[in-house]
């Protein structure tokens, strides 16, 4: 008996040993991971942001070269480098420099911080260099990413950034590794990590104003003051808000070299709302060199909530209008395709009346066979996540026909939106345009292996998904008559700008009540179009007395120039209206090209096959126009079917060595790359 007394004993003083331990280290996690405490003066603070000529900026000198009537030039304005904190968490090693290089045309070695001293990184290189770019890195975790590098700074040695680093590693597959250094900053959602900025959180804004001024230094450098304009740089970083994992981002694109001189994240302005008062207040109205604009993307994340009608919002009239007012002046362009998939139209939402649209199955996240459940008239949650109601608020088509119900409500339209289309790349390497070679958006995708990879969840549930439905991104394209800052924030703004999923593709797209039907044959093209029409981007005016019918649409579009581009196949123009019953209605029509050309590609080599076209250009008329009701029309232009780059990847691997993606029917192994052009309204008085 005094044995197992003791032993009881002995056992006894150990659990209470190891409830010690745990105590402790639950007290030390705790500390380790406490968050700042907002100071009451911060609402203040940013309201009193200087907005100054950013370091090195010098007077534009004017463009040699001006084009009669607007042409398209292509760029990037969603790009991020080693000082977003999602790509360094991958290893990114890329500069803000290092990604206008690669933008300018130069070789782009895919170096990452923790490959073994003399490895021989692949080199990536761009299909084309751009015209515009913009460097777009998260405005969020700015300055703790930069203070966990830093061995001088006080953050350095604390648990956060040596789990950031990797100098810390979890108990997980190496693969997930950099998954845990961005959950050890997504873990903060909202807040700052105190033991990293400090208690008020002043340490990683202090931070976050270096590195913005750093950004600021070469995107000054980079750009092309002389009367060539060869290669423009805009001023701009990304607002990433999330609200229960839906997907509410922004990239922020100054007009420029005069900026806020500290980027406003949403740890600071948790709403769009609040940024687009800030810009207002300190930009727009603080000084007259400023102007800004904000671009919305993957609101096929958004679970409803990027384009939810302010009218349906718990909000007085004069609070809906005002902040409908305000969007539309600040948000006149939306991003529709990146690698994070497209965000167009989606077919299977039951709210959303009309044919399936076979089209609307491209580069989706979630499987077009998937059946999801409509949010409806509410928004919903999880869409980050992969999860939830799917709703028609969450693509740009249905977000325009929104607009149109919003116009007979309030009396403005804050779902007025041009198209772009964008990369979202986290390796400093912009709009690579290459199915064949592509190596992902992450820096760890440089191995096929990973980005051939099939379901994979982030920790702190910020993101899911199968790296293999990611895909190359797109580019954006805008018509302005040369290429330089104040021409291409202007075209902007009017929205005469298109987005492609990568080609080169030039459309062009036009209404009006006195168009020549024979313009497509007409040398003087342009000129009759502008003349006699309005482009993409804009209004139709109101009809001439006693005119009921239809106006005539024109839309024309030139492939990509560059060799080894794919031909064209159709011209379609997709039409969205209200009912009378307020009910979405979508139709889609091709008015130029052959659907049934017999285009095909091969499965085992990817050679193409089947007529196409260099060129296309098409009139139509609404068989269905009704002088009375609201409609938004643009067009979408298709290429041949060609191969995708996953099914390049897969062939390249033996039989042996392909992952179970290669062999999964529902990734698709060819694709129609294609541009989409901004839309042309028609609202009756």
């Amino acid at each position: 008996m005094v044995g197992i007394s003791r032993v009881l004993k002995y056992l006894l003083l150990l659990l209470l040993a190891l409830g010690l331990v745990g105590a402790a280290a639950g007290l030390w996690l705790r500390f380790e991971f406490s968050r700042s405490v907002v100071p009451s003066g911060t609402a203040a603070h940013w309201s009193q942001i200087p907005v100054a000529a950013a370091p090195g900026a010098k007077a534009d000198t004017g463009c040699t070269q001006q084009h009669p009537y607007p042409r398209a030039w292509f760029g990037a304005l969603h790009v991020h480098t080693s000082a977003s904190y999602d790509a360094t968490a991958f290893g990114t090693a890329a500069s803000v420099d290092d990604a206008y290089r690669f933008g300018r045309g130069e070789p782009l070695p895919l170096r990452l911080k923790f490959d073994p001293p003399g490895y021989q990184a692949p080199v990536l290189r761009i299909s084309s260099p751009l015209d515009f770019m913009a460097v777009t890195d998260h405005a969020e975790a700015l300055g703790e990413s930069s203070l966990c590098y830093d061995p001088q700074s006080e953050s350095y040695a604390t648990l956060v950034c040596r789990l950031f680093r990797g100098d810390l590693r979890l108990p997980v597959e190496d693969e997930l590794q950099p998954l845990v250094r961005i959950a050890t900053q997504a873990i903060f959602g909202q807040d700052r990590s105190a033991r990293v900025c400090g208690e008020d959180g002043s340490r990683c804004r202090q931070r976050a104003v270096e590195v913005w001024h750093n950004n600021q230094r070469s995107t000054e450098a980079w750009h092309d003051r002389s009367g060539d304009c060869a290669f423009t740089t805009l001023h701009g970083y990304e607002y990433t808000l999330a609200q229960e994992a839906s997907n509410l981002h922004r990239n922020v694109i100054f007009s420029s070299g005069t900026v806020p001189q500290a980027p406003l994240s949403a740890k600071d302005a948790d709403t769009p709302e609040q940024l687009w008062q800030w810009l207002q207040q300190t930009c727009i109205d603080g000084n007259a060199d400023c102007d800004a604009l904000a671009i919305p993307h993957n609101s096929n994340w958004s679970s409803g909530r990027m384009w939810f009608p302010y009218s349906r919002r718990d909000w007085p009239v004069q609070r809906q209008q005002q902040m409908a007012r305000l969007r539309t002046r600040l948000e006149p362009l939306a991003e529709i395709m990146q690698v994070k998939g497209d965000s167009e139209c989606r077919n299977g939402i039951t709210s959303v009346l009309g044919s399936a649209d076979e089209f609307c199955d491209f580069e989706k996240l979630r499987s077009p066979a998937e059946q999801i459940p409509d949010c409806g008239e509410e928004f919903g949650s999880g869409g980050m996540m992969l999860q939830g109601c799917a709703s028609r608020y969450s693509y740009v088509r249905y977000a325009l026909t929104a607009g149109l119900s919003e116009q007979e409500k309030l009396g403005v339209n804050p779902f007025k939106l041009g198209i772009v289309a964008a990369t979202d790349t986290h390796i400093g390497a912009p709009a690579a345009g290459l199915e064949r070679g592509h190596m992902g958006s992450h820096g760890i995708d440089r191995d096929p292996r990973h980005r051939l990879q099939g379901e994979v969840e982030v920790p702190g549930g910020i993101g899911t998904g199968s790296p293999a439905r990611y895909n190359p991104g797109g580019i954006a394209g805008i018509y302005a008559v040369e290429n330089s800052r104040n021409a291409l924030f202007s075209a902007m703004q009017r929205r005469e700008t298109f987005g492609s999923s990568g080609p080169r593709i030039r459309p062009r797209f036009f209404a009006g009540w006195e168009l020549d039907a024979a313009i497509c044959k007409s040398t003087d093209f342009l000129q009759q179009a502008y003349a006699g029409g309005v482009p993409m981007g804009a209004d139709l005016p109101l009809p001439p007395p006693g005119v009921v019918r239809s106006p005539l649409f024109v839309a024309s579009a030139s492939r990509d120039p560059r060799p080894g581009a794919n031909l064209l196949q159709r011209i379609q123009i997709i039409k969205g209206w209200v009912d009378e019953q307020g009910q979405t209605h979508q139709a889609v029509y091709d008015i130029a090209g052959n659907p049934d050309n017999d285009a095909s590609v091969d499965p085992s080599s990817c050679e193409v096959s089947g007529t196409g076209f260099e060129q296309l250009c098409g009139t139509w008329q609404d068989p269905d126009f009704d002088s009375q009701r609201a409609a938004v029309y643009y067009t979408r232009v298709l290429e041949n079917p060609a191969c995708r780059w996953s099914h390049y990847d897969c062939l390249a691997m033996s039989l042996g060595e392909r992952p179970a993606m290669c062999d999964d029917p529902e990734l698709p192994w060819q694709i129609q790359e294609r541009a989409w052009t901004s839309p042309i309204w028609y609202q009756p008085q």
